[in-house]
């Protein structure tokens, strides 16, 4: 059936459910291939987003600066040689505009429309114990009777929208990042305000800065930050990359952040002078390379984040040579490690603060107190005024974007509420007493901290497929993870999070940056290879813990 529309060409809900062997939230880079694989299984499947258009996170991320921060050549599908090198992309890094062509052109190549149904949000879903089966309901009042459910909703596509007391009242246009609107936005002659200089409010910043009449950037946490290189590529550079395929496929799904490189040096093993020299070329490379390649003792001995950590520090102090800019932008000794929060990359991002018409103002001490009628006022009293607003005030990520959905298992349990408590998965994948459903990108699996994004997604939503080819096979139509099953992933995640340095700061790494979530380091620490490999084991032994019937 033909059921991708825009919001205004939507037809009317048929009456009565529609039945389903698979119902899949999210039509991003997950959601695209698990529908592409359960059609091959000749399974009957419907892809449902809020979204007028596929591309999930690359759909709603259209804020100015938005690009990949993986290298193009590795942000791909590698399950097909012919679809990967029917794409040519333009440069190391492509901004928003190409990417969100790029995943047009795999849903077209694949002919995914005709079972995506867009601007349609996923209200609730109920599982029916007597029947095996889940009854899911749209904000659109379609309804659906599926065998399993599947979120593909993405770990950071839960915005954190309403973060000060009094946005309502704001006489301009404040907006979340994630929420960018579609239209032109004409700033030449505005005082805009940013809050937040996460990796998105660094892209914002460096783009507009020569765009605004006026830019004030509100402060809280000072980054960590490496320079992007971005070559342009021409037909020699295609060819380069697109004859490592095989390598490529080989390769990625089993380095320990999935991407290209890998951790291939010893800090014990080097003199100062050999690890210096490894740091300035990595340094140079232009990319994430630093964070994901270099000395993986960053991670776990506090001496050694240290030296790495004061490595970055004096690269931006030379960069910036404003001692009041430094004290605001430049992370202290002691306050967190490099590598422990998500490391953005930038062009020339430091250097926009050199700027007349750009302003650095902390927030640490003085918080912003709330958004008043002509801008921001902070506790002490101070008032900026501004005619926009920009929100890079991040994401509930891993669960934000479930629980925002009125998800209910096995006896009315409520996902919403039982996360509220502890968020604990099964491999990220499943969670006990929510049978026939599985997740992506969700809590304790491999994600958007230390994941390339597609190496993972394509690991995860290919597991999932095997699970289900599993149970049709051996005629069993429910699923669910033992509470032992799901106890022993919970136990060996936390015991690999926590001998780590990312466990002990604050972030949204743990979820700290939401009021009352349970913290828990979010995404699996322990390496794609070896998450690949604990999961494959899972598959190969009958998917044991996994209770089928």
């Amino acid at each position: 059936m033909d059921t991708a529309f825009a919001t205004s060409e939507r037809p009317a809900p048929q009456a009565g459910p529609v039945v389903l062997d698979a119902l899949i939230i999210g039509a991003g880079v997950a959601g695209l291939y698990q529908l592409h694989q359960l059609r091959k299984e000749g399974m009957k499947v419907l892809a449902v987003d809020a979204a007028t258009d596929v591309g999930g996170t690359w759909y709603w991320n259209r804020y100015p600066g938005a690009k990949f921060d993986s290298e193009s050549y590795i942000y791909q599908y590698l399950f097909d040689e012919e679809l990967y090198k029917g794409w040519t992309w333009s440069e190391r890094f492509p901004a928003q505009p190409e990417i969100e062509r790029w995943m047009h052109y795999i849903t077209d190549r694949l002919d995914l429309r005709r079972d995506i149904l867009l601007a349609t949000k996923v209200t609730s879903a109920e599982y029916d114990a007597a029947r095996g089966r889940w009854s899911v309901r749209t904000d659109r009042g379609d309804t659906f009777d599926t065998q399993f459910l599947i979120g593909c909703c993405g770990m950071l596509s839960a915005p954190l929208e309403n973060r000060f007391p009094g946005q309502e009242s704001f006489k301009g246009r404040i907006f979340h990042t994630a929420r960018w609107p579609r239209e032109a936005l004409e700033l030449s002659d505005k005082r805009v305000g940013v809050v937040g200089i996460g990796a998105t409010g660094i892209q914002v910043i460096q783009t507009i800065a020569d765009k605004v009449k006026d830019l004030t950037v509100f402060i809280r946490t000072p980054q960590y930050v490496l320079p992007m290189k971005n070559p342009k590529y021409g037909p020699e550079e295609e060819k380069a990359y697109k004859a490592r395929f095989d390598e490529l496929k080989q390769n990625l799904p089993r380095t320990f952040t999935g991407f290209e490189y890998d951790f291939v040096h010893t800090w014990a093993d080097l003199s100062p002078e050999e690890r210096r020299a490894v740091l300035e070329e990595i340094h140079g490379d232009g990319s994430l390379k630093l964070w994901l390649a270099s000395f993986a003792e960053m991670f776990f001995d506090e001496a050694v984040s240290e030296q790495i950590s004061e490595f970055v520090r004096e690269k931006m102090r030379a960069r910036l040579k404003d001692p009041a800019l430094i004290d605001v932008l430049v992370p202290k000794p002691g306050d967190y490690g490099f590598g422990t929060h998500r490391v953005p990359l930038e062009t020339n991002y430091l250097e926009v603060y050199l700027r007349p018409n750009v302003h650095a103002v902390s927030v640490r001490d003085n918080p912003i107190a709330e958004v008043v009628p002509e801008g921001i006022r902070l506790a002490d009293g101070t008032v900026y005024p501004l005619d926009v607003i920009i929100l890079a005030t991040g994401f509930d990520a891993g669960s934000g974007a479930l629980t925002r959905i009125d998800i209910r298992g096995k006896d009315g349990h409520s996902l919403k509420e039982d996360w509220g408590r502890d968020i604990r998965t099964a491999l990220g994948m499943m969670v006990h007493g929510y049978p026939n459903m599985f997740i992506t990108a969700a809590p304790l699996a491999p994600s958007a901290a230390l994941c390339n994004m597609t190496t993972c997604l394509q690991q995860q939503t290919e597991w999932i497929t095997g699970c289900i080819r599993h149970m049709r096979a051996h005629n069993r139509s429910v699923a669910e993870p033992s509470a032992e099953f799901e106890d022993w992933w919970v136990q060996h995640h936390d015991e690999t999070a926590n001998a780590n340095l990312i466990s002990r700061t604050n972030s949204w790494y743990v979820g700290s940056n939401v009021p009352g979530k349970p913290r828990r380091v979010l995404s699996y620490t322990g390496g794609v290879g070896t998450y690949r490999q604990k999961c494959d084991e899972v598959a190969a032994g009958g998917y044991a813990g996994v209770e089928m019937q």
